[in-house]
C-alpha cells in the first residue's frame, strides 16, 4: 500500500467537495481564524480548534478550546470501532 499514491482528485469529487463537507470545512477554518486572532494558536503550531459541545456551527467564545491534534482527534470507541 506504500506504493499506492493518493488520488486527490478523485477524493476531492467523491467527499470533500460535497456542499455539506464545504461549510464544515469553512466552519473550521473560520474557528481557527478566530483563535488566531486572539493569538491563542497560530500558524504550524499542532494544535486543533475544539468544539466542546461537538457542534461544528457553534463558533462561539464560550464553545472554542485549544487542544493538541492527538487529544481533539481521539475519542472513546464502542466494541465496533465506532464512536462511543
Amino acid at each position: 500500500m506504500a506504493d499506492k499514491k493518493r488520488d486527490y482528485k478523485r477524493e476531492y469529487q467523491n467527499y470533500q467537495g460535497k456542499p455539506d463537507q464545504i461549510k464544515k470545512r469553512a466552519s473550521r477554518n473560520a474557528a481557527r481564524r478566530k483563535m488566531q486572532a486572539e493569538g491563542k494558536v497560530s500558524k504550524g503550531d499542532g494544535k486543533d480548534i475544539d468544539h466542546k459541545n461537538g457542534n461544528p456551527h457553534d463558533n462561539s467564545k464560550s464553545n472554542l478550546r485549544v487542544q493538541s491534534k492527538s487529544q481533539n482527534r481521539s475519542f472513546p470507541r464502542n466494541k465496533n470501532g465506532g464512536k462511543r
